[in-house]
């Protein structure tokens, strides 16, 4: 399917898949394919704390060395810890600034997580207006609304459309509300820029990004050839206006834009209301399928909560800040979005270790929750095909990582557990990958390397 895409849509940017390089990582699961195994529980702890801790030369040699590595080019940074003690086991050009791509998500998920309720939910209502029969659904930063009903064990399209408009239905008869209402959005919640000034806006044509909003629909984020609306909120409005004639309201929908802006009344009556799945769940889908709109509303939204700008350059500014408050040594660092998707970032993967360690050694509890729903070698997410050859298949179902795939740029950072039973943490990033080598080259010989640790002693 990839090539297909490839050959109709060209490369550009794109890590859709995480097979071609660029911006967006989703789970292209074909239909003929086993279907995806059972829940795993997380586990962040080593099988034993007294397990043997692996040695530097040991990691060399489990690493595969220049044979293994030759595949990524002449720009490779690697570090290694003990998650427990945090020591580094084995470093090359940890401090060395390296191009992100989307393993720059792990900073933004830590400063997300640092200090703020990952079980808070969106809350999505309808109250009346500042005209008479004048309704307004305000935005709360859900774009995974449900156009019907919502299902209450999904992250998205947990919240519903049709049940909100069922409430309003009963408020209004409540209220002996006769005739004709309008309904109008209150877009006004974290306002800020749709698109970024540093990414290619070719790439939200082809359906590989999309712009950051406030309130949109399940089943429209964006898909190679599919790209999400330009405007989602136009389409919320249609479609709940829809669920409100179904529910028996007589509405007629004012989606002029200009309208958005104007916040609804203080005090107004709430008329229906329907809540997200826990912001944490939320952050969970965006890294599991590297989507970098929903990781940027996640942060937009977070950094706004804690009194900071809505820009994107604001919302950097403040993971830059969280991160440097809990203690991370920002030095090298250099971000232009949140999501890792504008060229020209850097992050030495000392940094990433950093953050990851903050939510091992429980400095960060709110990040072990994050680190324990990444992605599976070999199981799912953006993992699901991958660590399934011969040299690469002893880390399925043990190590966990954050892709990260641009043109030139293959990574993964997370973590995995010794034959020993001690766990680490790693970082392995390649920002020259040579044209001979590509994606899957560079794919092969990260999967290796990672399974080469996950498989040894290491002594």
């Amino acid at each position: 399917m990839t090539t297909v895409v490839a050959l109709l849509l060209g490369y550009g940017a794109a890590d859709a898949y995480d097979k071609v390089p660029g911006v967006l990582t989703i789970d292209d699961r074909p239909a003929d394919a086993e279907p995806e195994p059972p829940h795993v529980e997380p586990v962040l702890e080593p099988a034993s704390k007294q397990a043997p801790v692996p040695t530097e030369k040991g990691l060399a040699r489990a690493l595969g060395g220049k044979k293994v590595a030759q595949p990524l080019g002449p720009r490779v940074a690697v570090i290694v810890r003990d998650a427990l003690t945090g020591d580094v086991l084995y470093a090359d050009h940890e401090d060395r600034g390296q191009t992100p791509a989307s393993t720059e998500k792990l900073l933004t998920a830590a400063a997300i997580a640092d200090g703020n309720d990952l079980s808070r939910t969106m809350k999505t209502k309808v109250v009346s207006g500042e005209k008479p029969n004048e309704i307004v659904l305000v935005a709360a930063g859900d774009t995974m609304l449900a156009p019907g009903e919502g299902d209450p064990t999904a992250v998205e399209g947990r919240a519903g459309l049709a049940d909100l408009a069922h409430q309003v239905s009963a408020s209004l008869k409540d209220s002996d509300q006769q005739g004709k209402v309008t309904l109008r959005l209150d877009n006004t919640y974290a306002k800020g820029p749709r698109y970024a000034p540093t990414w290619d806006m070719a790439d939200v044509a082809a359906g590989y990004t999309q712009g950051v909003s406030m309130i949109g629909l399940a089943g429209d984020r964006p898909q190679p050839g599919v790209p999400s609306p330009r405007e989602p909120e136009s389409k919320v409005l249609k479609t709940f206006g829809k669920q409100l004639r179904k529910a028996g309201v007589k509405v007629a929908v004012d989606a002029a834009e200009k309208t958005w802006s104007r916040p609804s009344p203080k005090g107004a009556r709430t008329l229906g209301a329907v809540e997200s799945a826990p912001i944490g769940d939320v952050l969970a889908v965006a890294l599991e399928d590297s989507d970098n709109a929903l990781t940027e509303n996640v942060a937009r939204q977070t950094a706004h909560a804690d009194g900071a700008g809505t820009s994107f350059k604001d919302v950097v500014g403040w993971v830059r800040s969280t991160l440097t408050d809990a203690g991370v040594d920002m030095s090298g660092v250099r971000m232009k979005d949140s999501s890792g998707l504008s060229s020209g970032q850097r992050i030495p993967v000392r940094v990433i270790s950093d953050v990851t360690q903050m939510g091992i050694t429980g400095s960060a509890p709110s990040l072990t929750r994050v680190l324990a729903d990444l992605p599976i070698a070999g199981l799912n997410g953006t993992m699901y095909d991958r660590f399934h050859t011969p040299q690469s298949r002893s880390a399925a179902g043990i190590a966990r990582a954050k892709t990260g795939t641009l043109t030139g740029t293959s990574a993964l950072a997370g973590t995995t557990t010794t034959r020993d039973g001690r766990l680490l943490t790693y970082v392995i990033n390649a920002d020259k990958v040579p044209e001979t080598s590509g994606t899957l080259g560079a794919r092969r010989a990260l999967d290796q390397m990672v399974a080469g640790i996950t498989a040894c002693g290491c002594r």
